[in-house]
């Protein structure tokens, strides 16, 4: 396609369109971020002598929203740095620069009077072309558009982003009457691949497809709550992971997106909404709006459906009887603890929804109200149920969709249930049932297809050739190797996908061995291998436990034969004359770090957090990765009289804090990445990205490493580290135990005891790694921070 994004605007500075701004400045592109001028003055203002006419006062709402992006928690920006792209202004002086920019977002106040006076002085300054989209939550599009000249209007769609904008995968594009089908299909391939969103087509109804389900889950597990006398507790302890939810649940989930929020969209669909029974089933019950009136909104306000105590200690609930908030309890429910130990989810959700408890019960009523409902919702909301299936999941983070969560409890067996019920099936699932089909989703032919409701048979789901499925590829016999921590496939073009699959994706015996066998696969078969998967995490690091386990029967022998293993076998990788290409994404920690950076090149997904996090469990890198890091401070100084102690320094910094990058282009300001690697802000692609570079690599005539010694500053470099260590002990930074261990680090990356500006090779730091390894993990101390990890998932600072 020839259209290109090269500059963008954000009207609106709340928090929606500062987030959306910081979003496009993570891809690089330079944007103008505009909010009204103020009215008045603020107290702040006045003691610093400003007056209206003041820029720092007329940009103030930008200006706010810009600030705060930068200091947001979970950040908005991958890089600090990026908050350079955005230049704020306001609408008064700087809508004419609008004449600059490809694509402007309206993202002002859910007023559609505000929203088309806006846009009618926007149509005066923007250039032809240029696209305009809507980040309205509900209010219909083509009303905002009415008005617009023909031009505009074919150029004007909405973009509902998900907040956070950064980390939410959903945008529901929702074309207009007038919008041209090149910028429809330009917007879906820009928002996915450029982006990294996960597209729905949604239709301009009422608070479009995922807030229009998800409005009325919320409401109909309240009302649920509400006429079985239950807990907000219990219900949270049913509607969360084991019904394939995130562990926020509902109440969390409501006090984390804010009660006035929730109210507001609620009020906007029922507004709407003709049919009597359908508004019944998105009345907000009266207690929720009273907590708004009260001011009890959520997290913004530290009081919802969750507080805390005077201590700031102490967890305590709403009791929505009395309206008083009480000590928090931890509630086991019989069904819900059957359901935990059930298997997959689609067990879980058996065991839970056909139980017989309360528990039980309350689950099959809001499963059921949403399933009906979301039947009843096509074609009206949405072509297919594959696009309310994907907003549901991307957009509230739920495992499975209305039409997948149907097919996991069975069609047949649920729906039997409904009717003996009272209740009335919706046409789809008659439609699905009459043609003899008992699921929405089916495989034909090893292909995924889903029932069309239009034509009443089952229709291949869309397949995209820039995105590879390993689960796609392993069904259609695909693997070449494998055993039970890793397989080794054939993704095509001669090129092979080395694939993690233990608990966890954690490094065993298995993953070595794995890794053992691929390299000289790949090098007398193939043009070159991607290391990557497509679970939770690329790699959370080594197996824990087991190391646990081996030291408390103290079997050293076998702990240090594990280790040398690793590091060997990752030493061949990165000498081997096929290039490797390191896909990580999500956690990447410790082992798993050392894997990419063994790796010729790395392809990162933009969600990717790695470190090098050993010392939190007593330990140091030991996989090359103390080797890795400070080969990535040195690499590029060539004279030999250059001091190495700063880049050193650094290395140690990054070892002993345990820093963990909370992005991919973060984890090049660290330095785990090189500027060469590269990062797929899309994580769906990032395997497909790293097989590109594979074969670019290939194509380019690739050639092996040559291995290099490695200059150390020796004895007098390690002593300045030392010191270093023991000021930080001293100013209570560290405890007494971080300083050994900090100390065994400036061991390892000083070379140990030699003299300085010392060449060695890597196999010698290596060494210095194991044995650093060997000598802590009999430690009490160590194995008591390898357990506290394992039993509570945080770092025990002894």
């Amino acid at each position: 396609m020839g259209r290109k994004i090269k500059k963008a605007a954000v009207l609106g500075a709340g928090v929606m369109g500062a987030t959306i701004a910081a979003h496009l400045a993570n891809v690089g592109v330079p944007t103008l971020l505009l909010d009204i001028v103020p009215r008045e003055l603020t107290a702040e203002e006045q003691a610093k002598g400003l007056t209206l006419e003041n820029p720092a006062v007329r940009n103030r709402f930008a200006v706010k929203g810009k600030e705060g992006v930068v200091k947001a928690r979970p950040a908005a920006l991958y890089v600090k740095d990026d908050a350079e792209l955005i230049t704020v202004g306001n609408f008064e002086e700087d809508l004419p620069k609008l004449s600059e920019v490809d694509w402007i977002i309206e993202v002002v106040i859910e007023n559609l009077a505000i929203k088309k006076d806006l846009l009618a002085k926007v149509e005066r300054f923007r250039k032809p072309g240029s696209i305009i989209s809507t980040n309205t939550s509900g209010i219909s599009v083509n009303a905002i558009c009415e008005g617009l000249s023909e031009e505009c209007r074919q150029h004007f769609l909405g973009t509902h982003f998900f907040n956070p904008p950064r980390y939410m995968k959903l945008l529901e594009i929702i074309p207009a009457r007038d919008t041209l089908p090149e910028v429809v299909e330009f917007m879906s391939h820009y928002c996915e691949r450029v982006l990294g969103k996960g597209i729905v087509m949604a239709k301009d109804t009422p608070n479009f497809i995922a807030n229009r389900i998800g409005v009325h889950g919320i409401i109909a597990t309240i009302q649920a709550m509400v006429e079985m006398g239950m807990t907000v507790e219990e219900v949270d302890a049913v509607t969360g992971p084991v019904m394939g939810r995130p562990k926020s649940a509902s109440f969390r989930t409501l006090d984390m997106v804010g009660l006035d929020t929730f109210v507001h969209v609620a009020k906007n669909v029922f507004d709407q909404v003709i049919d009597p029974r359908e508004k019944a089933e998105l009345d907000t019950p009266q207690f929720v709006l009273d907590m708004v009136k009260n001011g009890w909104l959520g997290d913004k306000t530290r009081k919802g459906f969750y507080t805390k105590g005077k201590d700031k200690k102490e967890k305590l609930v709403l009791d929505y009887k009395t309206m008083e908030y009480i000590p928090a309890s931890r509630v086991k429910l019989g069904s819900v603890e059957t359901a935990k130990n059930a298997g997959g989810l689609k067990e879980k959700l058996n065991a839970l929804v056909y139980a017989k408890d309360k528990a039980s019960e309350l689950a099959w009523k809001v499963t059921k109200k949403v399933l009906i409902y979301s039947g009843n919702r096509l074609p009206e909301i949405a072509d297919d149920v594959v696009a309310v299936d994907n907003g549901m999941k991307w957009g509230f983070n739920w495992k499975l969709g209305p039409f997948e969560t149907w097919d996991a409890i069975g069609v047949e067996k649920s729906a039997a249930r409904m009717k003996e019920e009272g209740d009335d099936l919706p046409p789809v699932v008659v439609d699905l049932l009459a043609s003899g089909k008992k699921s929405f989703y089916a495989k034909i032919d090893g292909r995924p297809h889903y029932f069309d409701f239009r034509s009443q048979d089952y229709l291949p789901m869309e397949e995209k050739p820039d995105l590879i499925v390993l689960k796609s590829l392993k069904e259609r016999q695909k693997v070449i190797h494998s055993n039970s921590g890793a397989s080794l496939i054939d993704i095509g073009d001669d090129v092979v996908c080395l694939e993690f699959h233990s608990p966890n994706n954690a490094i065993g015996q298995d993953i070595v061995e794995m890794i053992d066998w691929a390299v000289p696969e790949v090098e007398k078969n193939w043009r070159g291998m991607v290391i990557g998967n497509q679970g939770s995490n690329f790699c959370v690091g080594a197996n824990l436990m087991l190391i646990l386990m081996e030291a408390q029967d103290e079997n050293w022998d076998d702990i240090e034969a594990i280790v040398r293993d690793f590091q060997y076998s990752l030493l061949r990788m990165k000498y081997s004359d096929r290039p490797v290409v390191a896909a990580p994404f999500g956690m990447t920690l410790g082992g798993g770090l050392e894997v990419c950076m063994s790796s010729h090149r790395v392809r990162a997904a933009a969600e990717t957090y790695m470190g090098l996090v050993e010392l939190g469990v007593g330990l140091i890198p030991a996989g090359g990765g103390c080797k890795e890091v400070l080969i990535r401070n040195i690499e590029g100084v060539y004279d030999n009289k250059v001091d190495l102690q700063p880049m050193v320094n650094r290395t140690f910094e990054t070892i002993a804090m345990a820093k963990v990058s909370m992005s991919g282009p973060e984890g090049k300001k660290i330095g785990y990445l090189r500027p060469t690697d590269g990062i797929a802000v899309n994580g769906d692609y990032v395997i497909y990205d790293a097989k590109q570079t594979v074969l670019a690599m290939d194509k380019e005539g690739f050639k092996p490493l040559r291995p290099k010694k490695v200059r150390v500053v020796g004895k007098n470099g390690k002593s300045v580290l030392q010191v270093a260590a023991y000021t930080m002990r001293m100013g209570n930074f560290i405890s007494e135990y971080d300083e050994v261990l900090a100390k065994k680090v400036a061991h390892v990356i000083c070379g140990g005891d030699l003299p300085a500006n010392s060449l060695v090779t890597e196999e010698y730091l290596i060494d210095l790694e194991r044995e650093a390894f060997m000598s802590l993990v009999g430690e009490p101390k160590t194995q008591a921070r390898m357990e506290h990890m394992l039993s509570k998932g945080k770092p025990l600072r002894n």
